[in-house]
């Protein structure tokens, strides 16, 4: 440590004072001017993916399923802020809008933003000169010279009072850029906080979005399962009656009370999902169950959105808020490796003040009592133990973890973009065959009820017609609510529109958008129930 030099004057010449503050503003000029070398790597960001498609092709076509809205991709379209309302459902807007308010997840998440943001404030502040204020009152036994106060009476008194007050400014310029790799770690780390704001409102309106979904169809399901089953018992009861009567063997009627049972084993399980996703989507809705009733969704209250937005991998990296939260957080432990670097040279801290001091506090104000100093120092450190070189790699070994970290993250996000692109085209290719047989058994249940009305059937037969098409319906509807959730889950891998907000001053600007179209679907489920 080099001791600051320190001037000290008590004259009363204020002009001396003057000019040795013109000395000290000039060499913290020069000091200031020579800043400016910024240690460390400049942050670079990594390059997107170096591919056009997703998966091991072109992106797939989605079919053309009769009866059905047709669905087809739409390369580089912007995704609305309010994506879900491409849904069509104003109770689905409602509970998003009562989630986004209430959720404590996102208040946090918000928080969390809050807090970096003036952790930010609070390092840009080391730019300027740090000025406070001094005030004290002392009682001392000593010379009076020694600190250069003369009493008016005695000299030398052996028990005195000493005042002062005055202010104090401190700085350290930013020579070897430490400060500005601080300020650089905060920025990144501040970004991270606003991009895991915007993953935390993509989760959230994405999982009430599905949860409507997947409430609205078991709702259906329960409702087909207990058709199903009022089926099978008034088959059982005709069973039972042929077998009474002798008509039919004992095996037929032990087939038709086992197929009541495994059916009404169903019913269960899906009413405790109903239950388990109706308090699901309270809770996203900052709401405790059983105090508050989710909507009563229905499938035919959505509408299937006919265009899908697919950005190319270059597009799409910069559209994900999780990606660049890792890149974010990339860049700060970048900034981390110039910080650990320009703690290895030499900090410059500059100091002045002016004070008043007296023997009595009525003489603090006198020209006489005033006392000033200028200081400036250097502190280089020379042995560590090897502990500044430690630090140093530790930040280097930490960024390259990091990156492993971002490019996992991408590649994962890649996965979900190939995976749910290729959900669409087997949910295409599976809802036209789950389509198909249900038009079938719509049919056959048609054909039935008229042979009955000729007598050239029995009420058995018919029975079993309708329970055919009660499971038709039932597996039409799992593939319909599959369709819907994989158009929401691509509204989601595709960055879900978050880009339209302005999450902390680092995130784009607001994008003017396009009418999206989308359909209403229609309910073949219902078709047949009364021919």
């Amino acid at each position: 440590m080099v001791k600051p030099l320190l001037r000290n004057n008590i004259d009363t010449d204020a002009g001396g004072f003057l000019t040795s503050l013109r000395s000290a503003l000039g060499m913290t000029l020069t000091t200031v001017l020579l800043a400016g070398c910024t240690l460390g790597p400049d942050f670079i960001s990594p390059p997107p993916p170096d591919t056009q498609n997703y998966g091991s092709g072109a992106a797939p076509t989605l079919p053309q399923i009769p009866g059905e809205p047709t669905q087809h991709l739409v390369q580089n379209q912007p995704i609305a802020t309010e994506w879900w309302k491409i849904f069509g459902s104003p109770a689905l807007d409602q509970l998003i809008h009562e989630a986004l308010a209430g959720s404590p997840t996102l208040q946090a998440a918000q928080g969390t933003l809050l807090q970096s943001q003036h952790a930010l404030a609070e390092v840009r502040g080391d730019y300027f000169p740090q000025v406070d204020f001094a005030a004290g009152a002392q009682r001392q036994r000593g010379p009076a010279f020694a600190l250069g106060l003369l009493p008016p009476n005695n000299p030398q008194p052996p028990l005195f009072n000493l005042y002062s007050i005055g202010p104090l400014v401190s700085y350290s310029p930013d020579v070897f850029g430490l400060t500005s790799r601080l300020v650089e770690q905060q920025e990144a780390l501040t970004e991270v906080a606003g991009y895991q704001w915007a993953v935390a409102q993509l989760s959230l309106t994405g999982n009430a979005v599905t949860g409507a979904f997947i409430l609205a169809s078991t709702r259906r399901q329960i409702d087909i399962l207990q058709e199903i089953i009022r089926t099978d018992e008034h088959s059982l009861t005709l069973i039972q009656d042929q077998f009474r009567f002798g008509k039919i063997p004992l095996h037929q009627l032990l087939t038709a009370q086992v197929q009541l049972a495994h059916d009404r084993t169903l019913l269960p399980t899906l009413t405790q999902q109903y239950s388990a996703m109706a308090n699901a989507i309270a809770v996203l809705a900052g709401k405790l169950p059983g105090t508050w009733t989710a909507p009563a969704f229905d499938l035919t209250e959505f509408s299937l959105p006919t265009e899908l937005p697919v950005s190319l991998p270059s597009a799409w990296v910069r559209q994900r808020p999780d990606i660049r939260a890792a890149e974010a957080q990339l860049h700060a432990s970048s900034a981390a490796i110039g910080v650990a670097t320009a703690q290895m040279y030499p900090s410059f801290p500059l100091t002045a003040s002016i004070d008043t001091a007296a023997l009595s506090a009525t003489s603090l104000f006198q020209q006489s009592s005033l006392i000033w100093s200028l200081a400036g120092g250097l502190t280089m450190p020379i042995f560590h133990g090897g502990a500044l070189t430690a630090h140093k790699q530790a930040a280097v070994d930490a960024f390259q973890a990091t990156l492993a970290i971002y490019r996992q993250t991408v590649l994962q996000a890649f996965s979900q973009v190939t995976n749910t692109l290729q959900a669409l085209e087997y949910d295409g290719q599976r809802l036209a065959a789950e389509r198909l047989a249900l038009d079938s058994a719509n049919e056959a249940l048609r054909l039935q009820k008229l042979s009955v009305t000729a007598g050239k059937s029995d009420a058995l037969s018919l029975l079993d017609s309708e329970r055919n098409a009660h499971q038709a319906r039932l597996d039409y509807t799992q593939a319909q609510t599959q369709r819907y959730l994989d158009s929401a889950e691509l509204f989601i891998a595709m960055g879900g529109g978050w880009n339209d907000l302005n999450l902390c001053g680092y995130c784009s600007k607001q994008a003017v958008l396009p009418t999206q179209t989308h359909a209403k679907e229609t309910d073949p489920t219902t078709q047949g129930e009364n021919q």
